[in-house]
């Protein structure tokens, strides 16, 4: 198992970023590595929700399937079923006027993917994006 935390601090309230964060299919308006959300049925927001998540990273293009576990106004938690398995979570804190942004996974990569090694291979590449993409969300928040 690989884990990952990466952190932004968000000049805007909390419930401002929550405003955005929980709406699972506008993720990809801020993640440059995810390609597509595709529910599993009507329900779009909350604890039980499921979807697909396409997502590339360099040649590799991947479908993350995940459920969520945890949903309220300061976290969105959720299960990877798909080829990565695992848990993650987005994190809101108040933080003097503004919200720091905490993304964590604890993932565990499959055996074609060389497992532990591929997971040590690849956590740099993925701590950069992740780190991108919650800078993307900051951009997208305040530049509004």
């Amino acid at each position: 198992m690989t884990s990952i935390s990466v952190d932004v601090l968000i000049a805007r309230p909390r419930h401002d970023v929550w405003a955005e964060l929980r709406h699972i299919d506008r993720h990809v308006r801020w993640m440059s590595d995810a390609l597509g959300v595709d529910f599993h049925t009507l329900q779009r927001e909350g604890v039980g929700t499921t979807f697909d998540y396409v997502t590339r990273v360099g040649p590799f293009r991947t479908k993350d399937v995940m459920s969520v576990t945890r949903w309220d106004e300061a976290a969105i938690g959720v299960t990877h079923h798909g080829l990565f398995t695992g848990h993650g979570e987005f994190l809101l804190t108040d933080e003097d006027g503004a919200t720091r942004m905490t993304w964590r996974e604890d993932l565990i990569f499959p055996w074609w993917s060389a497992g532990p090694l591929g997971a040590l291979l690849a956590r740099p590449t993925l701590h950069m994006i992740w780190r991108k993409n919650l800078s993307n969300l900051a951009h997208l928040l305040t530049s509004q």
